[in-house]
């Protein structure tokens, strides 16, 4: 009885400590970073940080190359444009790219703007020459007029591309400036700010759209250094995505339009995220790409064949 009663606990606590449901998918060396979900195709879109492509992801775990250019070298950050029809992405040379040059390495920003229907690349606008310096394109956000807002995580900028294709300097706060990796994930809010994740400092900033160059950082009770991929779940809920070794995801809630805020939610460290960087929303479920570049920094000289999405479940936090 009693070594039924220790197998029942030991059960229960390896049961209890199982990660959540994750969509696995083979994409050999492509380590995607960027996830967008298309509702009318019902797919996520994912990019590569190794390779440089966009790929669709099917819910059952398919995997298919949706855009190729041997041109890239990594993409990032990739979301459906409101009107469905086209994926806009983030491409660079950050860091990861198996394809980097010296020509490109820390100085490729690009949109590229791809039709959904055809695969076909619609435009391709660089970004590099609006500010000087290093480059890292890393996500991106669409206002209701529809012009989309980039951040470069090491210009310490957000660059705005209106419908028409031109691009301009929208930001160079001081409140986005750090050491290393800077503005991350953004989110547009309909009260006419963006919502910033800045990596470095772990500090979350409200820069108005109409005087981009102030702004304020929302007073809340912690820093999220390591911050990558946002949502706006809706006009007082943001979902926030942290790397950086706490690989946890959270939802924080303001009741004053982002004045200040508080951590709400969050999911719990036996989930096990591997170096999750973003997020995409399917139905009422919360999918995390898991970006796997921890991989990089212990030297793994095989890189991964298999990667994962996984679904985030939230656990009201204690107060």
């Amino acid at each position: 009885m009693k070594k039924y009663i220790v197998f029942l606990l030991i059960a229960q606590l390896a049961w209890a400590q199982e990660p959540t449901k994750r969509i696995e998918f083979e994409a050999p060396e492509s380590y995607p970073e960027g996830v967008a979900f298309d509702k009318a195709a019902a797919l996520f879109y994912v990019s590569s940080a190794r390779l440089g492509t966009v790929g669709k992801v099917t819910r059952d775990g398919k995997y298919s190359e949706l855009y190729t250019d041997k041109m890239l070298k990594s993409t990032y950050g990739l979301k459906v444009h409101p009107d469905g029809k086209r994926l806009f992405v983030c491409a660079g040379d950050a860091n990861y790219s198996k394809f980097s040059t010296p020509d490109t390495k820390k100085k490729m920003a690009r949109l590229v703007i791809i039709d959904l229907k055809t695969g076909k690349k619609l435009n391709d606008i660089d970004l590099a020459g609006l500010v000087p310096g290093e480059h890292f394109p890393n996500d991106l956000t669409f206002d209701k007029e529809g012009n989309v807002y980039i951040t470069d995580s090491f210009a310490d900028a957000i660059y705005k591309v209106d419908k028409a294709g031109k691009a301009t300097l929208f930001s160079t706060s001081t409140l986005l400036k750090t050491a290393g990796v800077g503005p991350n994930g953004l989110v547009f809010h309909p009260e006419g700010f963006l919502l910033v994740a800045n990596n470095g400092t772990g500090a979350l900033i409200k820069l108005p759209i109409l005087n981009p160059n102030t702004g304020s950082k929302v007073k809340i009770d912690q820093f999220f250094p390591g911050a990558d991929g946002l949502l706006l779940n809706d006009n007082a809920t943001l979902t926030v995505v942290q790397n950086g070794g706490v690989n946890k995801i959270f939802k924080i809630k303001s009741s004053d339009n982002w004045t200040t805020a508080q951590v709400a939610e969050s999911t719990s460290m036996e989930d096990r995220f591997a170096f999750p960087s973003t997020a995409a929303i399917s139905g009422d479920e919360t999918w995390i790409m898991n970006a796997n570049f921890s991989e990089f920094a212990e030297g793994n000289n095989v890189p991964s064949k298999k990667f994962s999405l996984q679904k985030a479940i939230f656990i009201p936090v204690k107060k």
